[in-house]
């Protein structure tokens, strides 16, 4: 369903992606995880056609969204999703009036059957009787529930999660990832989630690549990453480069260990 090849993207001097490479199959759902600020958003944006390639090709079903024009392209975005960061909803709009958009915006539906659908949705994202508030009156998880629902509603053939447990508590984020799970097994999508959720995020996907200085470093099932002996998996896993000053210095409470990988 989405093919990436030998994608490469800079931005001024800084050189984000070197040759990204790498395929997702029809109803899998992948994991894409790395450092912060390593391009993983910048490489999911390419896959929604949000940004063009210096060089390279994302192939959705057998088209080039780069190049893809007009109705073909608008028809290919129809059928895909993303969950943005912060949810991205209207202000100024109710919840159910967020989820509807998309459906009074591109499908011609009599207002019964939108609504219908609509709060069929809001109860399986666990947000009946929050039709009525506005986002500023949610709580974190509950935006992030209500975008998933407007994103759901439109039933994607793909999904793509930037960040979807950011800003939550561990509880909350644990309960999105296993409603992104439920969505997924219910709606049978292709998708990609960019998180830092591991290993939590490891017992719901098929596969996961380690995106590491603009190139997929590894990829393979849960289990295989996990038994990585790769030092730079080892150590990302380890959770030791969120203390890294720089790439060259190292808090004073860094382990041993974690310098003597990195030497390697």
């Amino acid at each position: 369903m989405i093919k990436v090849e030998d994608l490469h993207k800079s931005f001024g001097e800084n050189r984000v992606l070197r040759g990204v490479s790498f395929e997702v199959r029809d109803g899998e759902l992948l994991a894409l995880i790395g450092r912060s600020g390593y391009g993983k958003s910048v490489l999911l944006k390419h896959i929604a056609g949000l940004l063009k390639p210096d060089k390279g090709r994302v192939i959705i079903d057998g088209h080039d969204i780069s190049r893809t024009r007009g109705k073909t392209l608008l028809k290919l975005r129809d059928r895909l999703g993303y969950l943005f960061q912060g949810g991205a909803l209207f202000d100024s709009m109710t919840v159910f009036e967020n989820v509807a958009f998309p459906l009074k915006e591109k499908r011609d539906l009599p207002r019964n059957e939108i609504e219908e659908r609509v709060r069929k949705e809001l109860q399986l994202v666990g947000l009946e009787g929050s039709e009525d508030k506005y986002p500023s009156q949610l709580s974190g998880g509950m935006i992030k529930r209500a975008a998933l629902a407007r994103e759901l509603i439109m039933e994607p053939e793909i999904m793509l999660f930037d960040e979807p447990t950011t800003g939550l508590d561990p509880i909350i984020g644990s309960t999105i990832i296993n409603l992104i799970h439920e969505c997924h097994k219910r709606l049978n999508f292709t998708g990609i989630i960019v998180t830092h959720e591991i290993p939590k995020v490891f017992k719901i996907v098929d596969r996961v690549i380690l995106l590491h200085d603009g190139k997929i470093l590894i990829a393979g099932s849960p289990d295989e990453i996990m038994c990585s002996e790769n030092p730079v998996v080892k150590l990302f896993l380890s959770g030791v480069w969120d203390r890294e000053i720089d790439h060259e210095c190292f808090p004073v409470d860094t382990p041993p260990v974690a310098k003597t990988i990195i030497e390697e």
